[in-house]
């Protein structure tokens, strides 16, 4: 493959074959290295063949092999020419992150970190077909897919100004229940208020270091705070969607012959209208997914800390497709395991960090450090305001199991000093440090490409896992 170094941390595939577009992807040699060994280029490659691609076929620093898109990929499409594609928004549909600031200091955990972890622990379930807290009837989970996190506050799980800190404010609005099929229904009713599995996490961390104190300030956030990291999606409704749209698609439209993984339909068309409309409601499903865990984690950290208050600084979408206006075009940008990372003045930010850019929220592995940074005007010059979304794997969860064990997962954990609860022993050996790229560099690269600027360096202490 024909690979054209642009600097130190952006290389460009130029156009051949069927490709309308260049590929360009953001990445350092050393992680380029970590990504020769999967398809994850060869996918840049084939996005670049969709129809209506606009710019570019984009791959972010922690990308990797996907379904279809690759993980930590990135494309623009034109409304009247382009085409949606599940591959492109992925089968977790808005797996995310959200970030909560406290009044707490490091030091008030001392001493109460194990008892802390295991009431978190059983407050939010957490594991493979796991149940939520809640019980809803159709009536009520269609309220959900409507009106997102919106709903979840007016219920009572939360406050006004929860929403005003949520990509959407929380509700994505052409969501139309109706497109969302019974089976899909029937899998997400008992899940609401539940972690998952997998890459799905609960972490207590300490602000380690502050890169820029202004904007720090601007987000409510100082050196030895205690915040609390949120990763979770729209469990298997937002899986079932992606699997019924893939089906309908195949079956109404020819699926390129490049690859299979990225049928698609026409943005205009009536599929491509209800998959959106599908996608829209598993997005609201997991913001109020999350807004339900932040009530959850209010009502537990209360008593052992009367006086806690816990505020949303962000809540972020990684897995989605959405309408915006890049110039003076609008256009569909559909991101895959990649972070929305808009400059000052876009009207999307909240008006209270409208002045200095939308956080960005990089988690790393479940023993590493995670980070907030801040969008910036060059990242909608070259990425359509898109920046990296965590590590990024580096090895699969099978090859995980053939190279380490349990207790070597477990010891590892440990000598980092990183207390953890898990619902089973293959989370710690699948989402182990071992598994994932180096979350220092993956940030660093979106620093120095100036497509996220870094904010401050966020330290785990307490880890809860699927």
């Amino acid at each position: 493959m024909e690979f054209k170094k642009i600097s130190d941390v952006e290389w460009e595939i130029p156009i051949e074959g069927e490709m309308k577009v260049p590929g360009r992807v953001f990445v350092s040699e050393e992680l380029l290295e970590k990504i020769k060994g999967d398809k994850s280029l060869e996918q840049v490659k084939n996005v670049a063949k969709l129809p209506g691609i606009l710019g570019a076929s984009l791959a972010m620093p922690d990308m990797h092999q996907g379904y279809g898109f690759p993980i930590g990929g990135v494309a623009a499409f034109d409304i009247e020419s382009g085409v949606i594609s599940p591959g492109g928004v992925g089968y977790d549909i808005n797996c995310s992150v959200r970030l909560l600031k406290t009044n707490l200091k490091a030091d008030d955990l001392k001493g109460k970190e194990s008892e802390i972890l295991h009431s978190l622990f059983r407050s939010v379930p957490s594991g493979v077909g796991r149940k939520g807290r809640l019980s809803l009837d159709k009536s009520n989970l269609d309220d959900v897919l409507r009106e997102g996190a919106q709903w979840a506050v007016r219920k009572g799980y939360g406050y006004g100004e929860d929403c005003k800190h949520i990509e959407e404010e929380g509700k994505m609005p052409w969501a139309n229940p109706a497109d969302v099929s019974q089976r899909a229904k029937g899998r997400g009713m008992p899940q609401l208020g539940s972690l998952g599995a997998g890459n799905h996490f609960l972490d207590v961390l300490i602000v380690d270091e502050i890169f820029d104190e202004d904007v720090a300030r601007v987000f409510g956030l100082e050196k030895d705070q205690v915040v609390i990291l949120i990763h979770c999606g729209s469990r298997g409704l937002g899986h079932q969607v992606a699997s019924d749209y893939i089906k309908l698609m195949d079956d109404e439209y020819e699926h390129p012959d490049f690859d299979r993984e990225l049928v698609n339909a026409p943005i205009k068309s009536e599929l491509g209208k209800k998959y959106l409309s599908a996608m829209a409601c598993a997005a609201n499903f997991a913001f109020a997914n999350k807004q339900l865990i932040t009530h959850f984690v209010r009502q537990d950290l209360k008593h052992y800390f009367p006086d806690l208050k816990i505020d949303v600084v962000y809540d972020i979408c990684h897995n989605i497709a959405k309408f915006e206006k890049h110039g003076d075009k609008e256009v569909l940008v559909m991101r895959k395991g990649a972070t929305r990372s808009f400059g000052p003045g876009r009207e999307e930010i909240p008006e209270d960090y409208r002045k200095v850019g939308q956080p960005v929220l990089i988690p790393g592995s479940m023993g590493t450090s995670s980070y907030v940074l801040c969008g910036t005007k060059k990242a909608e010059e070259l990425t359509w305001g898109s920046t990296a979304h965590g590590a990024g794997r580096v090895r699969s969860r099978t090859e995980a199991h053939r190279q380490m064990t349990f207790e070597d997962a477990k010891k590892d954990m440990e000598a980092r000093g990183i207390l953890v609860e898990f619902g089973g022993e293959k989370g710690l050996i699948e989402e182990s440090p071992f598994s994932y790229k180096d979350i220092d560099e993956v940030v660093r690269v979106s620093d120095e490409a100036g497509i996220g600027k870094k904010v401050a360096k966020l330290r785990p202490v307490l880890v809860v896992i699927g």
